[in-house]
């Protein structure tokens, strides 16, 4: 059996620092379910509150201006964000399930929204530090937890709400961000030096998930072109570097949500069956997206990540055109899948190609917090050209438009340093 390589050394100022793998994984996938949760139990709030459906906006317009903050506002020490972002959700679920009314709901809602946006800024950023040269495979590998949450919310809300009632499951989930945060501190991986070695627990066995046992702080892939063994500091970027890549996220923050956010509309519009109340669609699209994180978390340990960005960019405008042209259910589930999948490389692998860059924690997580703004703009977009043109179908041309511009984004050249990788 061949010798494990050695691996990179840390950079001195801490970044690497922090929960273990496992507890990252848990968190992103408590951010994932937090982060769709409000529309599951959105009809419980609203009949609890006597709301109607305009009076709902600024609930998620609270949660949304949250999390961009909180993106923002990333610590140089991102274990200090990540254990902030916990102890934050925490406050402001269990607080928003104490709720009385639309002030104090959207007051709450904009705590958590802080919070989730500090750990997803935070966990994605310390992976990209401390797996130099498996960042690909690493980010895909922790980011099919995220998916897998947002996945669950439907099905926890379903089986605990009607139960236990709503209050009960909000404070149980801010009890689960508490223990998450707690017991990832608890387990803080300290900076290693050149002589110190701390491997990183692997996650537990799980049928379904990825096997992320693999991943040890800086440790190489000998199948990929190595990079310097010496430590290098976060450095600003150039500008337009910085402008590519924002504009990457803020395009597929809009790609994802207009889908995610539109498809259940657009099955009980077009399909002739309407399975789960028009949410099938939309399940197996969130489904094959967390599936699909766990196959690119292999693929992108031998193949660049330009190539799986570029590869998925073009099935997914295949696919969505496919989709928007479906009229029966079993074609829409397959588009979907095969649109999930397709989906699925596209945030680790960008995100790896700026980590690679070496920026800032607070450059990373700006360029990472405008994927909300792209997640806030397009869905209104994609309303507004479907209310005018009468068709929701017409108007599936905006993701259509997204993916393109995003594969023509990736072919733009801003860095010559860094062609070979972007």
């Amino acid at each position: 059996m061949p010798s494990r390589p050695p691996r990179a050394n840390k950079t001195p100022d801490n970044t690497t620092a922090g929960p273990s793998i496992a507890w990252l994984a848990v968190g992103l996938l408590l951010a994932g379910l937090g982060t769709v949760l409000l529309g599951p139990i959105l009809p419980a709030i609203s009949l609890r509150w006597h709301l109607t459906d305009a009076q709902t906006g600024p609930l998620f317009f609270a949660k949304f201006v949250g999390s961009f903050l909180g993106g923002i506002s990333v610590p140089r020490k991102l274990r200090w964000g990540i254990f902030s972002g916990t102890i934050l959700s925490c406050l402001g679920f269990a607080t928003f399930g104490l709720s009385t009314g639309l002030l104090t709901g959207s007051l709450t809602l904009f705590v958590a929204g802080i919070g989730l946006g500090q750990i997803i800024a935070s966990t994605n950023i310390l992976a990209g530090y401390r797996y130099p040269h498996q960042t690909g495979s690493a980010l895909s590998s922790l980011n099919f937890f995220f998916p897998l949450g947002a996945v669950a919310t439907g099905l926890i809300v379903a089986s605990f709400e009607p139960r236990f009632g709503l209050q009960s499951l909000l404070l149980w989930l801010g009890a689960a961000f508490l223990t998450t945060g707690i017991g990832g501190r608890l387990g803080w991986i300290k900076p290693s030096s050149p002589n110190t070695a701390n491997p990183t627990p692997g996650i537990p066995t799980n049928p379904g998930a990825p096997d992320l046992s693999h991943l040890e702080i800086g440790e190489q892939n000998p199948t990929l072109p190595q990079k310097s063994e010496s430590p290098q500091l976060p450095q600003p970027l150039d500008t337009p570097t910085f402008l590519r890549f924002a504009l990457f996220l803020f395009l597929y923050g809009g790609l994802e949500t207009c889908l995610a956010g539109w498809l259940t509309t657009y099955t009980l519009r077009y399909s002739d069956a309407h399975l789960i109340g028009g949410q099938s669609a939309v399940v197996l699209l969130l489904a094959a997206l967390t599936t699909g994180r766990a196959i690119s978390s292999v693929a992108l340990r031998y193949i660049r990540e330009i190539t799986m960005q570029r590869l998925g960019l073009a099935l997914s405008f295949v696919f969505i055109a496919a989709l928007s042209t479906s009229h029966h259910a079993a074609s829409l589930s397959l588009w979907s899948i095969l649109l999930g999948l397709s989906l699925a490389p596209f945030f680790p692998s960008t995100f790896a190609l700026l980590m690679h860059r070496n920026p800032t924690p607070r450059t990373a997580g700006f360029i990472l917090a405008v994927s909300g703004l792209g997640a806030a703009a397009f869905p209104w977009l994609m309303g507004a050209v479907s209310t005018h043109t009468g068709s929701l179908r017409t108007a599936m041309s905006v993701p259509m438009s997204l993916a393109l511009l995003l594969l023509a984004v990736s072919f733009l050249k801003t860095n010559p340093k860094a062609s070979t990788t972007a």
